[in-house]
């Protein structure tokens, strides 16, 4: 499990398309999953956890399209 202090989206996306497969815990959201490369829902979200993943995986997208 990765510990992020502050939302970085690029910093979270990087770590996420490196190891594929994993939870991270970002300070003051939450805690998330990660399955084949990309951010999945967390199992009671909000709407801030919706943005954030959506957020994430595009930014997954933007460094594999590179």
């Amino acid at each position: 499990m990765r510990l992020f202090h502050k939302y970085v989206p690029k910093a979270v996306a990087k770590h996420v398309s490196r190891f594929f497969k994993g939870r991270i815990y970002i300070n003051g959201v939450g805690k998330f999953e990660f399955d084949n490369g990309k951010v999945i829902i967390p199992s009671q979200p909000q709407a801030q956890h919706y943005r954030m993943v959506k957020e994430i995986n595009q930014e997954i997208n933007r460094i594999r399209c590179v």
